[in-house]
């Protein structure tokens, strides 16, 4: 009877799936182009501006790649001069830090890895299979592996097509393997926990609690109480994408459960015949296309790192059905954590990890692998101050070294006190005390992602000179650092110290200096400019004879190597004009863009910037409603970008 039953499953749910679900033609989904082809600006052939991609190859229009290419010529040209290189794997993250709004899109991750391949150190010893605990999977030190199965590089992105958490979540794929023939099948595995190989042990650790899996649970109404591991199994024919499917880790007793979010497609499989637990097929709710696939054609643009077969031959282009690429709705599927726990904040998987198989069968033997790696970690709130140290009626800035234009961060004090608005990437403070940011990762997300503290301290020798002491300043010119001061103090045996400091605690004296009878002094610091620090602080130690040292408070330079010296808005809220000022060492085209938290374009003016200060006034207009925006500068090199409230 229970064979009837899943054979009637079977015909209910996957043959509809095999043959409605997919689509096998070039498609564009959230802006991004699923066409086998790996350039931005190009779709099926032909150039089309305005479509993402992987990579860019130069041509025009506003689409973007999504993988970062730092070092692609230079990974090239060793490729050439040192031939071993071709061994090494490669890994590159997403071109822009994850949950960017980039052309009204949200891109969340994405990543590009170059396996290992020939004699392969990543590889499975016969007898493994999906269903198994990772922890019984067995793995040699190096072996080679057949050129069907052989991955050479993996890609993988995923983003939201509009700026909301509501919109659909989509999953992008890609795989390139160095034989072309045949049938080729692989799976994309996504893991909850924080799964890892170990090479010189080589085992798998960090596998979930279920058999080695974290398993998806329900209540009695099918509703989603907690989100487990996901796999999506692909085959490719040697025509086309010819099987693409989704399954989930569960307890086998949970096939009884009618699914709120997606049903059942009727197949499970674990370690063994009548195993616990294993992977379940899933299918959405309702009809439609959730998946599209597709296989290059002949002489398809390998990217900017080219492609290195098995042979360790170096090659620009692919050749046909080399790269296979497919996409998935994870929101249709009823994969979106918006969908199955109501929560858009939540991520879907923590680690992934890619598989190629020995045939179609689900329980096929496993050959190579890529991975595991940490996928969806947007940057954790790092936190730096100007001043760590403060002398009396000083004010230190403190802020996020790592900000995200969608993340919301808010900050609190233990002991100390802040000096206007508390939301925002940076906070003013003029009392010692700790200092707390808590970060969201995104204005619907009520839940705390990341926090961090940094303490600001009181010091308590650099009060007596500042009374003698006045115009103590820093600035930055082409030749030096030129450290300027006037003071009435001392006489002709006494002297001064310029210190200089990387971190406003540590400081060491640069340049002795006598009291002058103008009673005007400046400084030229040379080196400063060639240290990799952000910031550069100096003070002044007085030595008067016979009556020992004083200090002064210290000053800060910003160090960065770029145009921009100083860049800031206020009011903090707005309520009718925002003022913005910035500071620039060259006359050049400033791009002023305001934007919602979520994206949404609400003014763009084309200014230019002139070498020294600029102040600006942005009238405030109907399309500011109250609550938090985003003010960007578009600068030849950089892009600035301060967060501020509308009242």
């Amino acid at each position: 009877m229970k064979q009837i039953l899943l054979c009637f499953l079977l015909v209910l749910f996957v043959l509809p799936g095999k043959l409605q679900a997919q689509i096998i033609t070039p498609q564009i989904k959230a802006r991004f182009g699923v066409d086998a082809d790996l350039r931005s600006n190009f779709f099926s052939g032909f150039l089309q501006a305005g479509n993402d991609d992987w990579f860019s190859n130069g041509g025009s229009g506003t689409g973007v790649a999504v993988i970062d290419t730092t070092g692609a010529a230079f990974i090239v040209q060793r490729y050439t001069t040192n031939p071993a290189s071709r061994m090494w794997p490669l890994f590159k993250g997403m071109a822009y830090p994850q949950f960017s709004i980039v052309s009204n899109r949200m891109l969340i991750d994405a990543v590009f890895i170059r396996d290992h391949h020939g004699d392969d150190s990543t590889v499975y010893s016969g007898g493994n299979k999906n269903g198994m605990n990772p922890d019984n999977w067995t793995t040699p030190v190096s072996q080679g592996i057949p050129d069907k199965n052989d991955i050479l590089d993996m890609f993988m992105h995923v983003r939201r097509d509009g700026v909301n958490s509501t919109d659909s979540l989509w999953f992008f794929g890609g795989l390139s393997l160095d034989n072309v023939t045949g049938n080729r099948y692989f799976d994309f595995e996504m893991y909850q926990t924080d799964i890892y190989y170990d090479k010189p042990s080589l085992k798998f650790y960090g596998y979930g609690p279920d058999a080695g899996h974290t398993s998806w649970l329900f209540d009695a109404g099918g509703n989603v109480t907690r989100a487990g591991d996901i796999i999506f199994t692909a085959e490719y024919s040697s025509s086309s994408l010819s099987f693409l499917q989704a399954r989930i880790w569960v307890h086998s007793s949970a096939l009884s459960t009618t699914p709120v979010a997606f049903n059942w497609g009727g197949e499970f499989d674990g370690a063994s015949s009548g195993a616990t637990f294993g992977y379940a097929s899933i299918v959405p709710k309702t009809a439609g296309d959730f998946y599209t696939g597709m296989q290059s054609s002949n002489n398809t643009w390998a990217g900017p790192f080219q492609c290195v077969l098995q042979n360790n031959a170096l090659i620009t282009n692919y050749t046909a059905r080399q790269f296979m690429e497919f996409s998935v709705n994870l929101s249709k599927l009823g994969l979106d954590p918006l969908v199955t726990i109501n929560d858009a904040c939540a991520l879907p998987f923590r680690r992934l990890l890619v598989k190629s198989r020995a045939s179609t069968s689900f329980t096929a033997e496993l050959k190579d692998f890529v991975g595991p790696f940490s996928f969806f970690r947007a940057p954790r709130a790092e936190v730096q101050t100007n001043f760590p140290v403060l002398c009396n009626n000083m004010v230190s800035t403190i802020w996020v070294n790592n900000p995200i234009n969608t993340s919301i961060y808010t900050w609190r004090t233990i002991n100390g006190n802040i000096v206007g608005d508390s939301v925002g990437p940076s906070i003013n403070v003029n009392q010692a005390g700790l200092y707390v940011v808590t970060q969201q990762l995104m204005d619907s997300c009520g839940s705390t992602y990341a926090t961090d503290t940094i303490e600001i301290t009181m010091a308590s020798t650099c009060q007596v000179l500042n009374t003698y002491l006045s115009e103590l300043k820093v600035k930055k010119e082409p030749d030096a650092f030129w450290v300027s001061w006037q003071s009435d103090v001392g006489g002709a045996s006494d002297y001064f110290e310029l210190q200089r400091s990387t971190d406003g605690i540590h400081f060491t004296t640069i340049a002795y200096v006598p009291v002058e009878t103008d009673r005007s002094y400046a400084v030229p610091d040379a080196e400063a400019e060639q240290l990799p620090d952000k910031w550069i602080f100096y003070r002044l130690k007085f030595t008067q004879a016979g009556k020992g040292s004083i200090f002064s408070k210290a000053v800060a330079v910003n160090n960065l190597k770029t145009n921009l010296v100083a860049f800031q808005t206020q009011p903090n809220p707005v309520t009718s004009v925002l003022q913005v000022q910035l500071q620039l060492q060259r006359t050049q085209p400033v791009e002023l863009i305001v934007r919602t938290v979520n994206g949404a374009l609400l003014e763009r003016r084309k200014l230019q910037g002139l070498t020294g200060s600029n102040n600006w006034q942005v009238q405030r207009n109907n399309n500011w409603l109250p609550g938090m925006h985003i003010l960007e500068l578009h600068l030849a090199d950089k892009v600035l970008r301060k967060r501020f409230l509308v009242q």
